[in-house]
């Protein structure tokens, strides 16, 4: 099954040597299990659970090259979710943004346009999920640079397939907003922060990211 997923990676502008100090599978667990704290702490939370919340159901973190590994692939429960902390501060963020989709939510009888649902509200908390990560291991590996994000959404498909943007409204249901764009690629988007940001700082980040992608769609 063909599978939308947001991607995105968060590099330092001063990465850390190679010399420094590799980080461990405890060190690793500690980190996620922070950023997960620090998402549900956030408005909304527990309505758009993402990256942050799957992650906090992976007890081993793999190692790689000068990294660790957390994924959640492959398992048939939760939204699939894969994430790489490095030593030298940089991380790598993908979740599946089709498990458990808007096409769940309407009727049979409603006429849905061709391609791939993209909840916006889900995207929204990737960002969020992403921000905090990244904000959590700098601040372990008392990094002293900003870091820049990139983010995207993208099938993987070689062919163009439509993603069509889904909103939640007022009370609660959702919808293809009338005079939405269905784009067939999603440009990459940027922002930066900085370790010591606060959280407000970080929304800030997360919502530069999101509105990015977000108007891609034709959408505010």
């Amino acid at each position: 099954m063909t599978k939308v997923r947001f991607i995105a990676v968060a590099r330092p502008e001063r990465p850390l040597p190679r010399s420094a100090t590799r980080t461990t599978r405890d060190s690793a667990r500690f980190v996620t299990a922070q950023a997960h704290d620090r998402a549900a702490q956030q408005p909304d939370s527990r309505l758009n659970p993402a990256a942050l919340a799957s992650l906090a159901g992976v007890s081993n973190p793999r190692p790689g090259l000068r990294r660790w590994v957390l994924s959640t692939l492959g398992l048939r429960a939760g939204r699939e979710t894969y994430a790489e902390l490095h030593d030298d501060g940089t991380v790598v963020l993908a979740t599946n943004l089709t498990f458990r989709t808007a096409r769940d939510h309407f009727r049979d009888d409603d006429h849905l346009p061709a391609g791939f649902f993209v909840h916006q509200d889900t995207l929204d908390a990737c960002c969020r999920d992403l921000c905090i990560l990244t904000s959590q291991l700098a601040r372990h590996l008392r990094l002293d640079s900003s870091l820049l994000l990139h983010a995207t959404v993208t099938t993987g498909l070689h062919k163009a397939v439509p993603l069509i943007p889904v909103t939640v409204d007022h009370p609660g249901f959702t919808s293809v907003p009338d005079g939405a764009r269905y784009p067939h690629t999603i440009q990459p988007v940027t922002a930066s922060l900085l370790p010591a940001d606060t959280d407000e700082a970080l929304q800030n980040s997360a919502q530069e990211l999101f509105t990015d992608l977000t108007n891609q769609f034709g959408l505010d």
